[in-house]
């Protein structure tokens, strides 16, 4: 394979992470919470586009459109029920709940759809064949891949700068107690901005299953583990150093199989995180945190 189609594979997983990776920091940046069980909304969403092309036969618009709403209605039922109840309990408890919830999501798709692998029918979401662009063969799918995740990135930048709600949302991650004394409904904007994240990882899912074609229980796992060092390389509760840090880990794990290297490309991901924490732990674009002693 040549490097120009490595480089392509490497924007194609980029943009993949970067969606991914933004649930992670838009959480993050609102109540501090580090959802762990993001990457398993996203397993979800594979299986409910999977029974929506196959089963319910729903053609490829309706499908997507489905998988998104179920993956947005999966994450504010978790957001209501596991921790709204926990708004003002420490961190640690939020975390190993996030933690649970993953377990809890793994153990019930297991049990209703068994540990097997289930392939997943791409031809019927994206259209299959390549262009060729100065003798290079593109795969339609990579194009469409990093096509959709920059318009659904562009789209999330407006909603947060140029909207009322958006605005609410970034007053609520400042100060939610000036926010709420300004007439913001700090709850309603926290399960707004989990909604939003979980969109996005309800495109993630489609990419990500037509990229992978097979659909596991535990397909979230490692995908949500790499969107977090993403999140964490760029400055997680940035939202433009999130999109440097998911573009920045799928072309470092395209250049590390351009080497030869294939076996170690998760070992050197998760050795960047690493290095990031003890270099800048803030990432690439976060901001320092000040405290009060």
């Amino acid at each position: 394979m040549s490097f120009a189609l490595h480089l392509i594979n490497g924007l194609q997983m980029g943009s993949i992470y970067a969606l991914v990776a933004l649930g992670y920091t838009m959480v993050y940046g609102i109540i501090k919470l580090l959802n762990f069980a993001h990457g398993d909304i996203i397993m979800v969403g594979g299986y409910i586009a999977l029974f929506s092309l196959t089963l319910g036969r729903m053609p490829a618009l309706l499908a997507a459109l489905v998988t998104v709403a179920g993956c947005t209605l999966l994450a504010v039922i978790i957001e209501k029920l596991a921790y709204t109840p926990l708004r003002f309990a420490p961190r640690l408890s939020l975390l190993i709940t996030a933690i649970g919830i993953s377990i809890l999501l793994q153990n019930l798709a297991q049990f209703f759809f068994t540990a097997n692998d289930r392939g997943f029918p791409g031809h019927l979401l994206f259209p299959t064949g390549s262009v060729s662009i100065g003798g290079l063969s593109i795969a339609y799918t990579s194009i469409i891949t990093v096509a959709l995740s920059i318009a659904s990135m562009a789209a999330l930048h407006l909603l947060v700068k140029s909207t009322k709600l958006g605005k609410a949302m970034r007053a609520v991650s400042e100060d939610q107690g000036a926010a709420q004394l300004m007439g913001i409904n700090v709850n309603h904007i926290i399960t707004f901005t989990f909604a939003v994240g979980a969109a996005l990882a309800g495109v993630g899912a489609l990419l990500y299953s037509v990229r992978f074609p097979l659909i596991a229980p535990t397909i979230g796992a490692m995908l949500g583990l790499k969107a977090f060092v993403a999140a964490v390389f760029g400055g997680i509760g940035s939202i433009p150093g999130t999109m440097v840090g998911g573009y920045a880990i799928g072309l470092l794990e395209a250049l590390v199989t351009a080497a030869g290297l294939s076996g170690w490309v998760d070992g050197v991901v998760f050795l960047l995180l690493i290095i990031v924490l003890m270099v800048r732990p803030t990432g690439l674009m976060g901001r320092p945190i000040m405290e009060k002693v």
